[in-house]
């Protein structure tokens, strides 16, 4: 997909760039970057592994967030973590030098609640997750509720509780909707890869025979509805992310140019695998702060 939404012919990633082993220079040589193209109004860029690895910021992404607000250009911070309300990401991201105003953080909660407030108003819903679910679930006008929910509600958590996921179980079989705020299987801890919202959905559907529907990335319905959030075009909006699978995808489909950086989850020798291309590869978000 080109800038602008036009589709076009995919973009070759050589396996290496004889002056930095890097395919993104090898994608400038070739096509040109982004200063050849018409500037763009909006970002959209993914939380972790892309602004902080690891609970540190990731070099450059002080800058970047920096430059966004002094441009006065529009842009949110995507994440599929359900767990933590805008608020607490804004703090969290505070304490690491990168201030980004809640109202500029965009979760798969959020997304969640927006999609069930269109599809069932005022519902109610059983729900496996931590406060920036239930939050958002709340703020919509939704019950929370074991008793006949419209909803099982899936989100992510650190304590998933086998008593909670076998109320779910038997919720769903009795007929309540399945819904999952993202379909990510892991997630990143300092020890290493933790089971999370997708593995879980895996479990649930297994014993009901009942797939979830996956609001969160790479749905597209959650960059459509960011894009909405900030009233933005996807023809003149840019998608950062750090995932092949998820964030890349999602911007392609929604009609975003998307650009990949090499600092978090996608390594350079995976990107050759994946049947589809982002627009443009970068090391890391430094490397974008020169275009905003």
């Amino acid at each position: 997909m080109l800038a602008h939404g036009r589709p076009g012919p995919a973009v070759p990633v050589a396996p290496a760039c004889p002056a930095t082993g890097g395919p993104a220079d090898t994608y400038m040589r070739e096509h040109g970057d982004m200063t050849t193209r018409r500037p763009a109004d909006c970002w959209l860029t993914d939380m972790d592994g892309v602004l902080i690895h690891e609970g540190s910021p990731v070099p450059g992404a002080q800058d970047f967030i920096a430059r966004l607000r002094d441009s006065g250009k529009r842009y949110l911070v995507l994440t599929n973590n359900s767990m933590q309300t805008p608020r607490d990401l804004q703090a969290r991201l505070d304490r690491m030098g990168i201030a980004v105003p809640e109202e500029a953080i965009f979760t798969s909660a959020l997304a969640t609640a927006q999609f069930l407030d269109d599809q069932r108003p005022g519902g109610s819903a059983y729900v496996i997750g931590e406060a920036g679910m239930t939050t958002a679930l709340y703020e919509v006008g939704y019950v929370l509720s074991d008793h006949d929910p419209d909803y099982v509600v899936l989100g992510e958590t650190r304590t998933y509780s086998f008593e909670a996921i076998t109320k779910a179980i038997r919720l769903v079989s009795d007929g309540a909707r399945f819904i999952a705020t993202n379909p990510d299987p892991t997630g990143p801890s300092n020890e290493g890869a933790l089971p999370a919202t997708g593995s879980v959905a895996a479990l649930i559907s297994k014993a009901t025979g009942v797939e979830p529907y996956f609001v969160g990335k790479p749905n597209p319905m959650m960059m459509r509805s960011a894009l909405n959030t900030v009233q933005a075009h996807s023809e003149s909006t840019i998608m950062i992310g750090d995932r092949m699978d998820t964030d890349v995808l999602c911007g392609m489909e929604a009609g975003l140019e998307t650009v990949l950086v090499l600092s978090g989850i996608t390594r350079k020798d995976e990107i050759d695998r994946f049947p589809y291309r982002p627009s443009r590869v970068v090391d890391s978000i430094a490397d974008l702060v020169a275009d905003v």
